[in-house]
C-alpha cells in the first residue's frame, strides 16, 4: 500500500567527545528536527513515509545542504530532560489495552477556559483528571510542539511529567495520526523499563500526557561527558535494553528510534526508554515500509527499502552498544550520504580493548542480512549470547543487579541533571492565541480517543 510522504529539509547537529564532533544533515527523504541542550544540539528523525509499492527502494538524496537548525523543535515522550522529542508514526487500533479505562467524550457542552473546553476522565470510581489537578513545577523541556514539565498532582502529592502539545502545530505537521499512535503503543506496554503513561486528556487547543518523571539525565549526557563506558557498564544498560526490545517484540511493537537520546537514567541508574514517536504496530508479514529512524542507527534494510520488522531494533541496539564501548556510531560520518553508504557496504572495525564475547556479540547484531541477524528469531536470541553468560534476567526486571553508575541526584524531584535553560523558566500552561484549528479539529474529531487514564491510577 502506498504512503504518503512528505519532504522537509533541516538540519542535524550533534556534539560528543571521541572525535563526534558534529553531525549536519539534510535529506529530502528524511525529516529531522532538532533541539539544544547546553551547548550542543541533538536530533531526532521524523517520519517520512515513500510513496512507494513494496518493491520500490528508496534511495537517499546526495544532495546534502546545510541550514539553520532549529533549536526547540521537539518535545520528548518521558519530558524529564533536555532532548525533546516529537510524536509520529501510526498504529492500529487493534492494540490490546492493559484493562485500563478509556473514555472519549464529547467537550462540546463543558465548561469553557481561556483554551477551550477540556475533555474530563472519568473511570468506575468518578474519578476525573484535568490540567487544574497538577501543580506546575519546573520546565524541563521545550519543543515546536509544546512543551514539557515537572508537574505535582495535588490530591496525592506524586510527581509527573507532564507533556503538552498544541494542536495546531500538531495538525500543521500532519501528525496528528501518529501523536495518537504513541499514546496508544505507551497505554499498552508496562514494562520496568519503558516510561509509564498515566494519564492523556485534551482542551480544545492542546494535549496533555502525564508520564514518569525520570530524573538521572540522558544516557546522551553521561556518554558525551565521559568519552565511553566501560563494558560491564555497557553490559548493564544493554541487558536492560534487550528486555525492554523482547518486551516490545512479543507484542509485534517495534520501535525505530533506539539512540543515547532516547535512554534516560533514573535516580537509581537503570536505563528508562522514552519516545516512542517512531514506533509501529506491526499488522503484516510483510513488514513495513516507512522511511524514518535516525541516520546513525538505521538499518541496512530500511535504506534499502525492502520493508523491514522489528529485526531494524536489533541493528540499532548493535550501532548503540559500539557507540558506548568506543564513543562514535560504527559506521559514522559527518557525510550522511557516505554514513549511508558505509552501513550497506562497509567493513565493521571493531578495536582491539573490546573483549572477545562483546565482538562476537556487535557481529551478530551488525550482520546486514536480516535472515541472519542475532535477534531475528527472537529476543531469548539475544539474552542467550555468552556475552551475557553472568545476567539473571529476573532479577534485572526487578532491578535488583548492582549498577556501576548512580547519577548524582539527591531526590527523586531533583531537576539537576536538566538544562538550566528550561528549568529556570516559569512553568505556565499558556493560552494559544488566534487560534483557528481548535474549533476544526472539534468538528472532524481529530484527536478523538485520545484520553486515557491507567489502570493502575483507578485502583489507587
Amino acid at each position: 500500500m502506498g504512503k504518503a510522504f512528505s519532504k522537509e529539509k533541516k538540519n542535524k547537529t550533534k556534539s560528543n567527545k571521541g572525535g563526534k564532533q558534529s553531525k549536519n544533515e539534510s535529506n529530502d527523504s528524511l525529516s529531522v528536527a532538532t533541539t539544544t541542550n547546553g551547548n550542543n544540539t541533538q536530533t531526532t528523525a521524523v517520519t517520512s513515509e515513500k510513496n512507494q509499492s513494496p518493491n520500490t527502494s528508496p534511495v537517499p538524496s546526495p544532495d546534502l545542504t546545510s541550514a539553520t537548525p532549529n533549536n526547540n523543535n521537539q518535545i520528548n515522550t518521558s519530558g524529564v530532560n533536555n532532548n525533546t522529542t516529537g510524536t509520529n508514526n501510526s498504529t492500529s487500533s487493534s492494540l490490546k489495552d492493559n484493562g485500563a479505562t478509556e473514555v472519549s467524550l464529547d467537550s462540546s457542552n463543558m465548561g469553557e477556559e481561556d483554551e477551550g473546553p477540556e475533555e474530563i476522565i472519568f473511570s468506575k470510581n468518578k474519578q476525573t483528571v484535568t490540567k487544574d489537578d497538577f501543580e506546575l513545577l519546573t520546565v524541563i523541556g521545550k519543543g515546536s510542539f509544546g512543551k514539557v514539565m515537572q508537574v505535582k498532582k495535588k490530591d496525592d502529592q506524586k510527581i509527573y511529567a507532564m507533556k503538552v502539545l498544541r494542536k495546531d502545530a500538531i495538525i500543521a505537521r500532519k501528525q496528528v495520526n501518529h501523536t495518537k499512535s504513541e499514546k496508544t503503543i505507551l497505554q499498552c506496554v508496562s514494562h520496568p523499563f519503558i516510561v509509564n503513561l498515566h494519564f492523556a486528556f485534551q482542551t480544545r487547543d492542546k494535549l496533555y500526557m502525564i508520564l514518569d518523571f525520570v530524573n538521572g539525565g540522558e544516557l546522551f549526557f553521561h556518554l558525551k561527558r565521559e568519552g565511553r563506558f566501560s563494558e560491564p557498564r555497557v553490559k548493564l544498560y544493554a541487558a536492560e535494553i534487550v528486555s525492554a526490545l523482547d518486551h516490545l517484540h512479543k507484542q509485534d511493537i517495534v520501535y525505530r528510534d533506539l539512540k543515547p537520546e532516547n535512554i534516560l537514567l533514573d535516580s537509581e541508574g537503570h536505563i528508562c526508554i522514552t519516545d516512542f514517536g517512531l514506533s509501529k504496530k506491526i499488522e503484516t508479514t510483510d513488514g513495513t515500509f516507512t522511511f524514518c529512524g535516525t541516520p546513525e542507527y538505521l538499518a541496512p534494510e530500511v535504506l534499502n527499502g525492502h520493508g523491514h520488522g522489528c529485526a531494524v531494533d536489533w541493528w540499532s541496539l548493535g550501532t548503540l552498544l559500539y557507540e558506548m564501548l568506543t564513543g562514535l556510531p560504527p559506521f559514522y560520518s559527518q557525510n550522511v550520504s557516505m554514513m549511508y553508504q558505509k552501513i550497506l557496504n562497509g567493513e565493521l572495525k571493531i578495536p582491539s580493548y573490546i573483549s572477545p564475547e562483546a565482538k562476537s556479540l556487535l557481529e551478530g547484531l551488525l550482520t546486514r542480512e536480516v535472515d541472519k541477524r542475532l535477534g531475528t528469531k527472537g529476543g531469548n536470541e539475544v539474552k542467550s549470547h555468552p556475552w551475557f553468560r553472568n545476567i539473571d534476567w529476573d532479577k534485572l526486571d526487578r532491578k535488583e543487579v548492582e549498577v556501576h553508575f548512580k547519577p548524582k541526584v539527591k531526590s527523586g524531584t531533583d531537576v539537576s541533571q536538566i538544562d538550566p535553560a528550561f528549568t529556570q523558566e516559569r512553568p505556565m500552561d499558556s493560552v494559544v492565541e488566534g487560534s483557528t484549528l481548535g474549533d476544526a479539529v472539534n468538528k472532524d474529531n481529530s484527536f478523538e480517543g485520545f484520553t486515557y487514564v491507567a489502570d493502575s491510577i483507578l485502583k489507587v
